[in-house]
This record gives C-alpha cells, structure tokens and sequence, in this order.
C-alpha cells in the first residue's frame, strides 16, 4: 500500500533501540502492539513487502500512525507489550488477551508459604510478582531462590499446630537438603518466614540489604575461624550479585505513579509521561510545548504536568520528575529520586523523552537538509561571536615523520558538508627537517597568495588541526605576510587523541563545547577529515620514496621494468635474494645480469 507522508515521516525517524510499537487506526484507537529488538528494523517490514497473511494485509491498511516507548532491553519489550496488550486489547493481538501467556511468581498465603511458577493468578490466595517474559526468566529466578534457600516444594497443608503434633515426616528433599524439614519442625515458622521476606526482597530486586548482611556475617565467621560456613555464604553471596533478572517495566512490587521526563531544545521542550498501574507500565506519551517568554524550566513542567495526566486521565497522587516543578497540586507526592527503581523509572521516561526530540529534528531536517547545516554554522557563529556565517570553512593539518616526506593538507568544507573537489595537498618546499609552525606558515601563505592572484573568494573561517602554536603560524602568514584579516580558530586533542576543545582569538581562549551537541561533533569531524587527508597523502608519498630508492639507482630499469619487478618479487629485499634465471623471467637476460650486479655487487663490497 503507498504509505502517508506521516507514515513515511515516522519510519524514517524510528530508532534502532528495543522498545513497543503501538498501530492507530483513523480514529486513533490502539488496533496492534508489538514488541522490537529493533523498533526501525522491524516496524518499517510492515510497510515494505506484500505479506502473505490476510490478518496483517488487513492491518497494515488501517494504519494511521505509530506509536512507540523506547525501553532498556529486549525483556523489558517483552513485558511492556504484555501490559499495554492487556491495558487496551487491541484487535489485532489474539495471544495475549487473556492474560495468560507470560508466567509470574506466587508466594502462597499459607502458614509455610510456597514459591512457585504460575500462569493463573487466583485472587486471594497469595502475592504475585510479574509477569516475567517468555523464556527461562522465571526458571533462573526460582533456581536462585531454591538454592539460596531450602523451602518446601510440598502441597501438604502445614499449620505450626499440626507440625507440634508430629503430623508429618520429612522426605527426599530434607535428606538431599533441599528443604530445611519444616513438615517436622526442624526449622522453626519464624526462621522459615525470614527467609520468605528475604525471597519478596529479591523478587523485588531489593537484593541489596541481603547482600550487606551475608558481607556482615560472613566477616564474622571470618574472625571466628570458621572459614567453611563463611565460604558457604560466600557463595549465596555470589549468586546473588550475578542475579539481574529485575525489570523496571513489569514490577507489581512497586505503587501507582507517573513519572515525567523532560528536555529543552532551542524553544521547544518535550515532556514524556509513563504510567504505572499496580507495578506496571501501561501508558507512555511525548510531547513538545513552545517555551514562553521567560517562564522558567519548573514552571514548564509543571503546566505540562497538569496538562498530559488530564489527557491521559491520570488520578494517582504519586509523581516522579527530574526536578521539582511549580504549580502543582498539594496533594501529589513529588519524589527527585536519585537511586532505586524510582530513578530507574526517571531514567526510563529521560530516555524516551530524549528518544523523540532526536526524532522530531531528524524529521525536520530530512524536510530541509539544508536546516541542520545553518543550525550548526549558527552556532559556530554565535560562539565564536563571527560578523556573519562561516559558510565556508578551511581547516589545515602537517604529516610528516622526522622530518621526511614533509607535507600537508587542507580540506574545505561549504554549509557544514566536505567540498572534496576544492581539498589541496602541499609537499613542502622551504623547510629543512621538522618544523610545524614553519611549515604551516608556507602551505597557508602559498594557498592564500594564489587565491588572491585568482582573484578567488576567501573562507569565512580558518581552523587549524592544532593548538595555539599552529593558530600563530596561520596568523603570521594570513595578517603579517598577506596583510589579510580572517578569523582563525583552533582544535586540540587530549591525550587519548581525541577532540577535547576549541581555541579562538588571540590570545587564544577556549570556547566551551558539550560533547553531545551537534557543533562539537560537527568540528570533530572536520579535525578527522583534515588528519585523515593530511596523513594519507604523506603515507603516499613516503611508499613512493622507499620503492624508488634502490631500483632508481640501476641504469638501464625503466618505469615498466620497475612495476614489473615488484609485482612479482612484492619488495626489493625478496629481488635482492632472487636468482639471476628468476630475474631474467621478468626483465630479460641482459637487463637481469645488470640487476644481479648492482645487488651482488653491493653485498660484495
């Protein structure tokens, strides 16, 4: 089916992140979710081959647009989708609507309490935690608990009475000690009952406390001598660490709440909210408000606040936001959390909101490409404080080892895009041995000089790949030799070689750059152009110079007898060690025993 401009717009948006995709009809009602290891991959196959199915043929047709929540990983997709599909069933999802499909945990209501896997969830008869993905999610997580702790896996009606009247007798389990002997009262209800609240801290994925504790009593054992119980905690010390089956999606542990990302852009701000109903996520959205004059970042939100959970119909009393707003109802619990799930939840709507400012620039440039490259060179502009756009930027790099092979190049780039046709490269001409200021002085005085013999119109802006030293030097050539006035910029690398700052006016300052705004990763690649252009043109020159040395030396050995030589000998060493038959074979007799000479003679004397 052709697709809308809309549709087209958010394809090409998606990102390449796990997350839930969500299909709207025309009126807007949710009619498939899906889940995505690759939300770009997989939601754009809908839209690209003409499946065989007439369910999904019929679905595609009704898609009026796409929702998505970006999550961490492909089991926190897993259990976002099982949520929404439950929160809306939508028509076009046939496996999930009975609620039945992923597995939970249940911790039984009785006296000695069960934990078992479980995929009815009965009302009434003990606490649920889940549902977890398809998978050995649950296996892992039930392994762990019965290996830390010895429960009973028994359906026998254990009341602490019957266990003082000696109804029962131990089995199997106690004798394999995999269950502590409760059945005859070898373990009392209180320590049994202790383990149980220690078994809801790790379902939780409050493993902390009891990781804390076993560190405690294993330091006492320690000093006690008693090195083999302390090895025996060691390892449900272990296991625990290991253990990273909690998820933030799915978690029945945690209260009603909302929580609330948010982010500036230029004079928008996008706002996300993710709602959380009994320990789930059952509800994500974003969306951009134009900043008013003046308002402050608090009061922003706290509008928007208001705004998204009436549209969403939200009552819960509970928020989570990154910073505390203004105008909000004094009966909302407001939490800045800073570790824990909470801020894992803050991170998770950070995330998203982030996710969709991306994607809305993306669209916006792909509708003007030229957006993007004024948006950067304006703000190049205004941080080097520039009289007008630095439309057209050079950028010089040197390459040389020790001195040889001296050379060196510029790169041109025009609206914020390499102009590879106007690229030059130097060999260095007035310099003996190494000198990068010199050398920078000549390549910027010979390209400059013949520009203005030409007649050829100046860049705008001039940024050297090096610090202050080659800054001067470009000066020196530009203003004192040229008696010309550009601005000149420089960038600097730090000692893993990477792009660490800008340096403008003299004497030079540094400019402060975010190394996530699109400006330093504009000028970063400018500094990797020019290194690359620079570098591999010295390499260039430096192969032609070690072939040339010792073959150019023999009279009588052309250019073409040359090639033919080191194609077939692949370097001069291994044609030293060749015969004179092998060399004849390429060059011919005559021209072979002259080559044989000059080797042999060498070696002679």
């Amino acid at each position: 089916m052709p697709l809308t401009e809309k549709i087209r717009k958010i394809l090409g948006s998606l990102p390449e992140k796990p997350g839930v995709y969500q299909h709207l009809n025309k009126d807007g009602e949710i009619i498939y979710v899906g889940k995505a290891k690759n939300l770009k991959r997989r939601v754009s196959s809908y839209f690209q081959k003409e499946h065989e199915s007439l369910k999904t043929r019929q679905l595609v047709s009704k898609i009026e647009d796409i929702h998505y929540i970006v999550v961490d990983s492909e089991q926190d997709a897993f259990l976002l989708e099982n949520n929404l599909i439950k929160q809306y069933q939508p028509y076009y999802n046939i496996l999930l609507k009975d609620g039945k499909s992923y597995p939970s945990i249940c911790i039984t209501k009785e006296e000695y309490p069960r934990v078992f896997k479980t995929r009815n969830i009965v009302k009434g008869a003990g606490e649920y935690y889940g549902p977890y993905s398809f998978g050995n999610t649950v296996d892992l997580v039930l392994e762990l608990i019965h290996e830390l702790y010895p429960l009973r896996t028994c359906r026998l009606p254990l009341t602490e009475a019957g266990v003082a009247e000696g109804k029962w007798k131990v089995c199997l389990k106690y004798h394999i000690k995999h269950c502590s002997g409760v059945c005859e009262g070898y373990q009392s209800r209180e320590e049994y009952l202790k383990y149980i609240d220690e078994v809801r801290q790790i379902i939780r994925g409050n493993a902390h406390e009891i990781s804390r504790k076993l560190l405690d009593e294993m330091e006492v054992l320690s000093s006690q001598m008693r090195f083999e119980e302390a090895q025996e905690l060691k390892m449900k010390y272990d296991l625990i660490e290991r253990f990273k089956s909690k998820t933030i999606v799915s978690n029945t542990a945690m209260r009603d709440v909302d929580a609330f990302g948010y982010m500036e852009q230029d004079e928008s701000v996008y706002v996300s909210l993710l709602r959380i109903h009994n320990g789930s996520i059952v509800q994500g959205q974003t969306v951009e408000y134009r900043r008013m004059v003046e308002e402050e970042k608090e009061e922003t939100l706290g509008r928007a606040i208001v705004e998204l959970r009436s549209r969403l119909g939200s009552d819960t009393k509970d928020i989570i936001v990154p910073f505390v707003p203004d105008f909000i109802d004094e009966n909302l619990r407001v939490s800045v959390p800073s570790q824990g799930d909470r801020k894992k939840l803050l991170d998770l709507a950070m995330q998203n909101v982030k996710q969709y400012a991306h994607d809305i620039l993306k669209q916006q440039d792909k509708l003007n490409p030229d957006q993007r490259a004024t948006r950067i060179l304006t703000a190049l502009q205004q941080k080097l404080h520039l009289e007008k756009m630095p439309v057209v930027i050079d950028s010089f790099d040197n390459s040389n080892i020790q001195g040889t092979n001296a050379v060196a190049g510029c790169v041109v780039f025009k609206m914020a895009k390499p102009s590879k046709a106007d690229y030059k490269r130097f060999i260095i001409k007035t310099v003996e041995g190494q000198d990068d200021y010199a050398s920078m002085r000549e390549v910027v005085y010979r390209k400059y000089k013949r520009m203005l013999d030409e007649s050829a119109t100046l860049p705008d802006l001039i940024i050297a790949d090096g610090g202050v030293g080659q800054m001067h030097a470009i000066r020196e050539a530009v203003e004192d030799m040229l008696g010309l006035k550009m601005p000149i910029a420089g960038l600097v690398k730090n000692d893993k070689h990477r792009t660490n700052a800008l340096l403008y006016g003299f004497p030079p300052e540094e400019i402060g750059l975010r190394v996530t705004d699109e400006l330093f990763q504009f000028l970063t690649r400018i500094q990797d152009e020019v290194h690359r252009f620079a570098i591999s043109y010295h390499r260039q020159k430096r192969s032609k110079a070690q072939t040339k040395s010792e073959l150019d030396e023999i009279a009588g050995v052309g250019e073409k007898t040359k090639t033919a030589l080191l194609k077939r000998f692949k370097s001069v060493k291994r044609l030293q060690e060749a015969t004179l038959d092998e060399i004849a074979e390429v060059a011919g007799k005559s021209r072979a025993a002259t080559i044989y000479e000059h080797f042999h003679g060498k070696r002679d004397s």
